[in-house]
């Protein structure tokens, strides 16, 4: 389970979230609430990508845990379209599913990174 992975996965995430976002503003149901989805969906990414350019292995786990902090806020948007019917159960449940690879593969790569630190 390598950083590729992560990389990837991110980046498929940020991909399906914009084309959500677009779907959603062309529809008109939300356009300012779609702009913070589309804020932190497409943040994860940035800062996985980031990560792997850090100065240092503290500056690694740094922009790591940004990017969890932003896959959290994503689930909070995705949870808050569904539940207002912006978006359909079956786009929730596929953009969450996404979305929960990421933050677990995340933790992990935190907790090794953190434990890596300390020897």
């Amino acid at each position: 389970m390598g950083e590729n992975q992560l990389v990837d996965l991110s980046k498929r995430f940020a991909i399906d979230t914009i084309n959500l976002c677009t779907e959603i503003q062309n529809s008109q149901k939300n356009y300012v609430l779609s702009n913070q989805l589309l804020r932190s969906g497409t943040s994860v990414g940035a800062n996985i990508h980031e990560a792997n350019y850090a100065a240092s292995r503290a500056d690694f786990i740094n922009k790591l845990q940004i990017s969890l902090k932003e896959c959290y806020e994503s689930e909070y948007w995705l949870d808050i379209f569904k539940e207002t019917d912006i978006i359909t159960e079956a786009q929730h449940n596929a953009m969450f599913l996404q979305c929960s690879k990421i933050r677990k593969l995340l933790v992990a790569s935190i907790n090794t990174a953190k434990k890596n630190q300390q020897k």
